[in-house]
């Protein structure tokens, strides 16, 4: 999110994603420094901090959300429910609430549940009606009872955002939430992330040698991969039909080109879009 807040210092039209909120969600350090710091000089040394870590990943990054509340955007008027899995600080859910009253709920570990009520409270006064905080551990916790005891509905056709979650979990806890939206009914949607299996295994680094160091081998944080050609069969597997893929192409050709700018998209993770049917 602090790359999304940096990014909106860009002038609309070059911009990759628009989110007027991403700031007031940042904690108090983070958010002093996008507030202060020459707008500029802030996002040109980011980016290159960014390329250093892993080339592509400054568009990659914020193009998956522009990517992701796309989807959810255009698949309103078609679903009862938002349930945001890993919602960390993100601010999708508040600004689907300006324009929606389909309700939506935020899971996360209970941690992070914590934060963010804070962080909404300080940015939006309080918690608007329509969202719902949800604390989870989705490596024991059966996400669909969780949301149950919160007011879901499971009958509910459902647009299941996961972004940036599938990487951190084993792969046991992958299949088994996966398995338990087996249960969604049809005219439900899932769009998530997943980082490259040929990258978590060493096998091809895509020139982002700092990023799998840190991630992969010393903080061991990242253990659950897919390659690209398998994705379809692996949702098959859990009762959903692969729609669409946001790869490196796809991302530079629909988001990076329009603005003009010199940027390029990381191999290295890809987003999936579902539907149940």
């Amino acid at each position: 999110m602090a790359l999304v807040a940096v990014e909106q210092s860009e002038r609309p039209g070059r911009r990759l994603v628009d989110d007027d909120l991403a700031r007031e969600f940042l904690p108090t350090a983070t958010r002093w420094l996008v507030t202060y710091a020459p707008p500029n000089l802030l996002r040109r040394l980011t980016i290159a901090a960014m390329e250093r870590e892993g080339p592509g990943l400054w568009a990659s990054m914020n193009c998956r959300k522009r990517y992701i509340a796309d989807k959810v955007t255009a698949a309103l008027d078609n679903i009862d429910a938002v349930v945001v899995l890993g919602a960390g600080f993100d601010t999708l859910a508040y600004r689907l609430a300006r324009t929606t009253r389909v309700p939506i709920f935020e899971v996360d570990q209970p941690v992070n549940i914590t934060r963010k009520t804070a962080a909404v409270r300080r940015a939006l006064g309080a918690q608007p009606d329509s969202v719902r905080l949800v604390p989870v551990d989705f490596e024991h916790d059966d996400v669909m009872a969780v949301l149950a005891d919160h007011g879901y509905r499971p009958e509910a056709r459902t647009f299941f955002v996961w972004e940036a979650v599938t990487q951190y979990l084993s792969p046991n806890a992958v299949h088994t939430t996966l398995e338990k939206l087996r249960s969604a009914p049809a005219g439900s949607r899932l769009v998530f992330t997943y980082v490259r299996r040929d990258f978590i295994d060493g096998i091809n680094l895509y020139g982002a040698e700092s990023l799998y160091r840190r991630f992969v081998q010393r903080e061991r944080l990242w253990h659950f991969g897919l390659s690209p050609l398998e994705v379809a069969t692996f949702l098959a597997g859990h009762g959903w039909q692969l729609c669409e893929q946001a790869g490196p192409d796809l991302i530079t050709q629909r988001y990076i080109e329009p603005t003009g700018r010199h940027l390029t998209a990381s191999p290295i993770e890809w987003t999936a879009y579902a539907e149940k049917t």
